[in-house]
């Protein structure tokens, strides 16, 4: 199979050609990636969805996470990134339906299989207001082990560090991607793919403007 390839930048995020994904992460070069949290108004009530790593993934497996993103791939702009709603949950929308509202540089390290990686990311990152009932989304099997929403007020006291816990509902796929519903979750900060926690808090306050 033919490895993913990647536009690559210095850190003034001036392009300085491609590498693959391998060599990307090696290597340590800049990249893009997409991301974009769903989010649904009810009454004067406002909740979040995030996703479930499956614990196939090779970093952060079975951790919670964004709701859909991805790396954009050699020649994208991210406008494509809109594709990972499509593949990840089987939400088809408009790249003009999302919401812009930040850019987040991550500068991450670690090791897979005992291979070290320097994973060096700018995001795009979104939001999306959607009321399609989760029970309605057909969940990528190899990404995703479920599907989960909190209260967004809830989650924003969770990584402002002022309770321990969120409880959580959701949807896992079953073997055909489609959604059933998936034990109740006491979620905490620890079970989220390791984030500077300001991103999170900054993610969820730009979430309740959103009409």
């Amino acid at each position: 199979m033919t490895e993913e390839r990647f536009d690559i930048f210095d850190a003034e995020m001036n392009p300085i050609g491609q590498a693959t994904r391998s060599e990307t992460h090696k290597k340590g070069y800049w990249h893009l990636s997409f991301h974009c949290w769903l989010t649904r108004r009810e009454g004067d009530r406002r909740y979040v969805r995030f996703q479930l790593r499956q614990q196939s993934k090779d970093t952060n497996p079975g951790c919670y996470d964004i709701t859909a993103a991805g790396h954009l791939a050699a020649g994208e702009t991210v406008r494509d990134g809109v594709r990972e709603l499509e593949e990840e949950l089987g939400v088809a929308a408009p790249f003009e339906s999302l919401v812009p509202l930040f850019q987040w540089r991550e500068d991450a390290s670690g090791s897979v299989k005992g291979v070290p990686f320097i994973d060096r990311e700018l995001s795009y990152v979104f939001g999306l207001v959607c009321d399609t009932p989760m029970n309605e989304m057909r969940l990528q099997l190899d990404e995703v082990a479920g599907l989960y929403e909190a209260d967004l007020s809830a989650m924003l006291e969770l990584f402002e560090g002022k309770r321990p816990s969120v409880e959580a509902w959701g949807v896992r796929p079953d073997i055909d991607g489609l959604s059933v519903p998936a034990e109740p979750a006491s979620v905490q900060v620890s079970h989220f793919v390791p984030r500077d926690s300001a991103y999170y808090a900054r993610v969820l306050r730009l979430l309740r403007g959103l009409t």
